[in-house]
């Protein structure tokens, strides 16, 4: 027997009683003789006591013993001397006096320490030592946080009836908005299955075949440029149920969060229960995003009514263009200073805006690159709508609605950075509803869908598919926390007729139709219930719960910001022979 106990669980109740532990030497310390190990195992580390009085082979064994050997430790659960005891560590009121001590398995000298989280490398150095960075506290907390959420998502649904059902890794590819990866068949030379972007097609299929109620931890992968909350491949509760309307699914999973958050992260506060339902164009007027962060005021104001005469042209050049003029207006902020303006003006400019003009607010008047071109009655009008007081910048943006709104939605975002003006331990989860069911594409001159081509419109909009198509609503919905869309999902087509005219409003011919989704369409003959579902992110989850910066931290083994594997070199190439036999030839 390797161990008898695990580091992390000895307290004073131990004490008195002979323990055995193997883990990894975190640190060591000798004073006049006597030597201290921290022992660490995934539970926790332990103090280990080796007095100079033990054998001569034990203690020429000692004097070899460095960071990260792999030890076995026979000894001596005892209470700490007092005014010796640690309450930084779990287990600090005991100490294990060392009886027999065996080395398992020595350690070179690491690439990085691993005791802290002080003076680490950069990231592609951690990501090829992966094995080794997860032996840090940080992200070894990281993955029992990730088990505990996944196990508390699968008991929930349990009790609710859910069945988990597991769907191919392999399958056809189909457009799902993000290009697909796929695996080249040796048996049908030239043709491809696709790894799937998510089970969308599958679970519904189950729901035709009866499955009234199912969920998985679903692997997903998607061919699309990374950034900090995106890998290549990542897991999502998939779930699906029957016989449901669009709030059915809302109730069901924001029941799972409220119980589930402070069940895995007591130091995580809601910001309301039950959450906001916010319409999509209320969300762009207010925050310039559809997935807001509401942690913090800072809405964007519409103003346009204020300066319709203004002499400013700069606001009349917006307005007579069929612009609008809005704002934000930042606490705190009208003592920056012209240069800290001028480059917040770059990041305006960035976003889309042709300039950002200013009112600053302070105790010997308003100042700013706006404030000669605003009159008194202007200034009285807006401060009745925006309330700004002494202290305030006001930030305007004047443009069409779309990118006075993106910009505007930008810079709240970078106030909040700067002025840490969200609280990092609250959850501030929203639902968004009411998605326009297509977007204009002005390069194509066609309409797409605003989510995937599965997606239900309101049924009171169906006529106005061919009349008014811009018009329509989808019986779509996002999650969205803290800034971040935790999930999407919708209330699906379940007729035929429907799916048919959604795939011919989106350009495609009846061919492509029946060689892409011929195998749907045939099921929505026999009997398809209406269903609805959707598939929160994990990955973001955890983040979010763990207070991490990016996905990376919470994922065992993630993919760099290139995509590749730096730790096993993947992609990599293949051998010729593996290439023969799929018939594949690189010109």
């Amino acid at each position: 027997m390797y161990r008898t106990h695990t580091c992390g669980e000895l307290r004073a109740s131990h004490v008195g009683q002979s323990v055995t532990l193997s883990g990894w030497v975190n640190r060591r310390r000798d004073h006049g003789g006597v030597a201290f190990f921290d022992l660490r195992d995934r539970s926790g580390v332990v103090q280990i006591t080796i007095n100079p009085d033990l054998p001569k082979e034990i203690l020429d064994t000692v004097a070899d013993v460095r960071f990260e050997w792999v030890l076995q430790i026979e000894g001596l659960a005892q209470k700490r001397p007092a005014g010796m005891e640690n309450p930084k560590m779990a287990t600090g009121d005991v100490e294990i006096i060392a009886k027999r001590i065996t080395v398992l398995n020595p350690a070179k000298t690491l690439p990085f320490m691993i005791s802290s989280d002080a003076d680490l490398p950069d990231e592609h150095m951690r990501l090829k030592y992966r094995y080794l960075d997860l032996r840090r506290e940080r992200l070894t907390n990281n993955m029992v946080l990730r088990h505990k959420v996944v196990k508390f998502m699968r008991d929930y649904l349990d009790k609710q009836g859910f069945i988990e059902i597991e769907t191919p890794i392999m399958f056809k590819a189909t457009p799902e908005g993000a290009r697909d990866y796929l695996v080249p068949s040796r048996l049908f030379p030239g043709q491809f299955y696709a790894l799937p972007q998510s089970p969308q097609q599958l679970k519904q299929l189950l729901m035709v075949s009866g499955m009234d109620k199912y969920f998985q931890i679903a692997r997903c992968f998607r061919d699309e440029d990374l950034r900090g909350d995106r890998q290549p491949e990542f897991t999502q509760l998939d779930l699906e149920m029957s016989f449901v309307h669009r709030d059915d699914v809302l109730d069901l999973v924001e029941g799972l969060f409220t119980e589930m958050i402070p069940a895995v992260a007591p130091h995580k506060k809601l910001l309301s229960k039950p959450w906001k339902k916010i319409a999509y164009r209320e969300a762009m007027e207010k925050y310039g995003t559809d997935k807001p962060d509401l942690r913090f005021g800072m809405e964007l104001q519409d103003v346009s009514d204020i300066f319709a005469n203004s002499e400013f042209k700069v606001f009349q050049g917006a307005l007579s263009a069929g612009g609008v003029i809005k704002c934000i207006v930042a606490p705190k902020s009208a003592d920056m200073s012209r240069k800290e303006v001028d480059a917040l003006t770059e990041v305006a400019k960035v976003l889309g805006a042709k300039g950002m003009p200013t009112l600053a607010v302070s105790s010997e008047g308003v100042k700013g690159s706006a404030s000669k071109f605003v009159s008194a009655s202007e200034l009285e009008s807006l401060k009745a709508k925006i309330n700004f007081v002494e202290g305030d910048l006001i930030l305007f943006a004047t443009d069409t609605k779309a990118i006075a709104n993106k910009v505007l939605g930008g810079l709240r975002v970078w106030f909040r950075d700067k002025l840490n003006l969200a609280d990092k331990d609250l959850m501030a989860f929203a639902w968004i509803v009411d998605f326009p069911f297509f977007a204009f594409n002005e390069e194509t001159q066609t309409w797409e869908s605003e989510h995937h081509p599965f997606t239900m419109p309101k049924l009171e909009d169906l006529p106005k598919f061919e009349t008014n198509p811009g018009e329509v609503l989808s019986d779509a919905y996002d999650m969205v926390c803290n800034g971040y869309e935790m999930a999407s999902g919708s209330i699906r087509i379940h007729r035929r007729d429907v799916q048919m005219k959604m795939f011919q409003m989106l350009g495609l011919s009846d061919e492509e139709i029946k060689t892409k989704f011929g195998h749907m369409l045939e099921a929505f003959e026999y009997g398809a219930p209406p269903h609805g579902g959707m598939a929160p992110g994990i990955d973001r989850l955890v983040m979010l719960l763990a207070d991490e910066p990016n996905i990376r931290e919470v994922i065992a083994f993630p993919k760099n910001q290139a995509g590749r594997d730096v730790m096993a070199d993947a992609p990599s190439e293949v051998e010729a022979k593996q290439l023969k036999e799929l018939k594949i030839k690189f010109e």
